[in-house]
């Protein structure tokens, strides 16, 4: 074993030493080359000027002119980094510098020439007529490389052979990284673009090949068994068709990140750059949405140099709240949670470390009145995110009063700690299931709703509800649940082979958060977006035909709380338009706490529940999960 290791050692050593090696030659033949275009140029520009006659040359003042242009080539080349490796061979930056270093050493010349043409005599033109002749074959033999370099790659014998779908900026640069690097995993063998007019566009010596409804062909005439897709914003209806048109292949389809992603450092991942930044299609690709366009100036006005407190810190939504929260430049980010797992991993998740050994971290229940009124008099936030709650439908349904105590009382506990320190903004989380009510998870979370649009009337301040559907990834969520069937083998269970739902990522989710506290009015709900309904069978099959194994799907029929489609605004709700193209909102009714009554609340879960004790129309992503 370690004499393998020591082996591949030295083969590492030696081929990095053969690297570096390289480089340094071509810069110095480069050098040399350059100066012998200034030779032939000269002579060339000498004589044409004496129109052929080799008898009127003075050999003797040509060579000292020669010795000039080489030497200032040389140096000019040499401060300007021309020849220290700063640019890419044949790249449009070389051909600038170099244009600069060529008329550098023709005022030189012209110069001397001016000067010394008693002792030279050498015609005063010969610089300026040298120089086109310098500069151009100068820029031929860079050109000449690039060409024999890009037109013969030399790849491993691993190398997988590759399409790139996109003709565009991207496309171009990764066929560039990958034509240039002879440890590329990947063999370019042709270009895939939607656009006719790109049609046999040869990019780095690779060429346009065809459009994409031409790929699964492509895909079998070039042997391909990769396909990369580098288009950016691509939606997730077009990777859906791009993946449904290449399944049973063999191929691998790779997705580039967007570029925020691959820039910005993530502790939950193995930060790689260059071409190990793609990756496998995942579900999220599927049917997530295309990126938010997120306000920064609003957002920041109002949390930038703030105190600000997130409740429910430790969970899904709380946690990528608090990460998003830090980069806007808080005078201050309280994470409050009774999850002292869930606050760790949060906490390591931004600062590096889960130590739970700072003021950052506060650990809280939001049932405990007397708790919350001393934690918010200490740390006296100025904007407050209200993310902390239960939220699982069937089992709220089975104990109601836990619904009740969390997030109607603690949310009301909330509330009144906030107003009790002037808190300015506060946004209150909430769910679709408080569209139209109909279990004890809606109802509890439409009287949170209520209750904040009370306490905006009473404070005058921007107290406002968030609405918005499933989130991919959470904590009990749809795709964990199939992901865990998947991997026992299945079956994966469905209500409904028609039920759909709508479904946000966690970042998503959480930008239009941040963004609605900003443009929220007080007493305002205001309604996320969440795009198109996704079909929970096609989920399913997906996830399925991607982990490559045969497993049973099987409908278990709906349950007594599900709805078959959902709702994010209720019966009795109009949804106006708010300015954003992703956030629109209605008002909520608002109930003074004095109204309060739990008998009444349970009642009227009660009444409206089916067979059970079951809402006929409540659901959430684990129950069209079949969980």
């Amino acid at each position: 074993m370690n004499t393998t290791s020591t082996q591949l050692g030295g083969k590492s050593a030696l081929t990095s030493a053969e690297s570096d090696r390289k480089p340094r030659l071509w810069l110095w033949s480069q050098a040399i080359l350059d100066s012998f275009a200034w030779t032939v140029a000269l002579f060339l520009a000498v004589l044409l000027r004496y129109e052929l006659d080799i008898h009127l040359i003075n050999f003797a003042g040509l060579g000292v002119l020669v010795a000039v242009a080489v030497a200032t080539q040389l140096i000019a080349g040499w401060y300007m980094a021309l020849y220290r490796g700063r640019y890419t061979f044949g790249s449009i930056h070389e051909a600038r510098v170099l244009v600069a270093v060529t008329l550098i050493v023709c005022v030189v010349t012209s110069i001397v020439l001016s000067i010394f043409i008693g002792e030279l005599h050498v015609a005063r033109s010969v610089a300026v007529i040298a120089f086109p002749f310098a500069a151009l074959s100068m820029a031929a033999i860079r050109y000449a490389k690039r060409l024999y370099v890009e037109g013969k790659p030399i790849f491993g014998e691993e190398a997988q052979k590759t399409l790139i779908y996109g003709a565009g900026f991207l496309g171009n640069s990764l066929v560039t990284r990958m034509v240039q690097d002879p440890e590329s995993p990947y063999v370019p063998v042709g270009l895939v673009d939607d656009d006719a007019t790109k049609k046999h566009l040869r990019l780095s010596s690779v060429s346009v090949i065809g459009g994409g409804h031409e790929l699964p062909e492509l895909i079998k005439r070039t042997k391909s068994t990769v396909v990369v897709l580098a288009m950016a914003h691509l939606s997730s209806k077009r990777i859906r068709e791009i993946s449904d048109s290449v399944a049973g292949l063999g191929v691998k389809v790779l997705i580039l990140p967007p570029l925020q992603e691959m820039l910005s450092p993530d502790t939950n991942r193995d930060h790689q750059g260059g071409l190990t930044d793609f990756r496998e299609i995942d579900v999220a690709d599927l049917i997530g949405r295309s990126p938010v366009e997120t306000e920064v100036e609003q957002i920041a006005g109002y949390i930038r140099g703030k105190r600000v407190l997130v409740t429910g810190a430790g969970g899904s939504i709380g946690s990528e709240l608090c990460r998003q929260l830090i980069s806007f430049s808080p005078a201050e980010l309280i994470m409050l949670d009774r999850d002292e797992s869930g606050l760790q991993h949060t906490q390591l998740s931004i600062e590096g470390h889960g130590l739970l050994d700072n003021k950052n971290i506060v650990l809280a229940d939001i049932r405990d009145a007397e708790s919350l009124h001393e934690i918010f008099a200490v740390r006296r936030p100025e904007v407050v995110f209200h993310a902390a709650a239960l939220k699982h439908a069937p089992l709220l349904q089975m104990y109601p009063q836990e619904g009740w105590k969390t997030n109607v009382l603690g949310s009301l506990n909330v509330l009144q700690a906030a107003r009790s320190v002037g808190v300015e903004t506060y946004v209150n989380i909430s769910t679709d299931k408080a569209a139209s009510p109909t279990t004890a998870l809606g109802h509890s979370k439409r009287a949170a709703e209520k209750l904040t649009s009370w306490m905006a009337g009473e404070t005058g301040q921007r107290y406002v509800s968030v609405r918005f559907g499933n989130v991919l990834g959470s904590r009990g969520s749809m795709l964990p649940l199939f992901t865990d069937q998947i991997n026992k083998g299945g079956p994966v269970t469905v209500t409904h082979p028609d039920i759909t739902r709508f479904f946000m990522t966690i970042p998503e989710a959480c930008q239009l958060v941040i963004q609605a506290g900003a443009i929220g009015h007080g007493g305002d709900v205001l309604i996320l977006d969440m795009g198109e309904p996704v079909r929970i069978l096609d989920v399913a099959e997906r996830m399925i035909a991607m982990s490559g194994r045969d497993i049973e799907i099987k409908i278990t029929g709906l349950r007594p709380s599900e709805k078959l489609h959902e709702q994010l605004t209720g019966d009795d709700e109009v949804k106006n338009p708010d300015g954003h193209p992703k956030i629109s909102h209605t008002h909520a009714k608002a109930l003074n706490p004095a109204d309060l009554d739990l008998a009444l609340w349970l009642q009227r879960c009660q009444d409206e529940a089916g067979p059970n004790g079951a809402s006929i129309d409540e659901s959430d992503g684990d129950v069209a999960a079949g969980a």
